[in-house]
């Protein structure tokens, strides 16, 4: 089993920069792919970026594309979400996620086996 633990959410202004932390427990093989989604409210959950564990290969959403850096630490079973020049319509609940299967899409939240708890981001204009 997987437990991941998402933190570092909060208010911030418009332009800021801030990075999420997600603290992943559980065997490796379980989390071969590591993501982050978020949902808006009214919105449904939406990929935002993921990263292979082992790979280090990296996906991003186009609406991120580079705004938005993904990066995890092997040693310390950790994967964060560096994002910058944030945007009040980034505002949303950010979720850790991990994927057992390497071949199947990372953009697909039904794809992913597990999930944090979420943290909140607002971004005040």
């Amino acid at each position: 089993q997987v437990q991941l633990v998402e933190s570092g959410g909060g208010l911030v202004q418009a332009g800021a920069s801030l990075t999420l932390p997600c603290a992943a427990s559980g065997r490796t093989f379980s989390r071969r792919v590591m993501g982050w989604f978020r949902q808006a409210p009214g919105k449904e959950r939406e990929f935002v970026a993921a990263i292979g564990w082992s790979s280090g290969r990296t996906h991003y959403a186009e609406s991120v594309r580079g705004r938005v850096t993904i990066s995890r630490d092997n040693t310390k079973d950790m994967v964060y979400l560096q994002m910058n020049s944030l945007k009040p319509e980034d505002t949303a609940v950010y979720y850790c996620a991990a994927k057992l299967s390497v071949a199947e899409g990372v953009l697909i939240t039904t794809n992913y086996d597990y999930w944090g708890q979420g943290t909140q981001v607002t971004v005040s204009s």
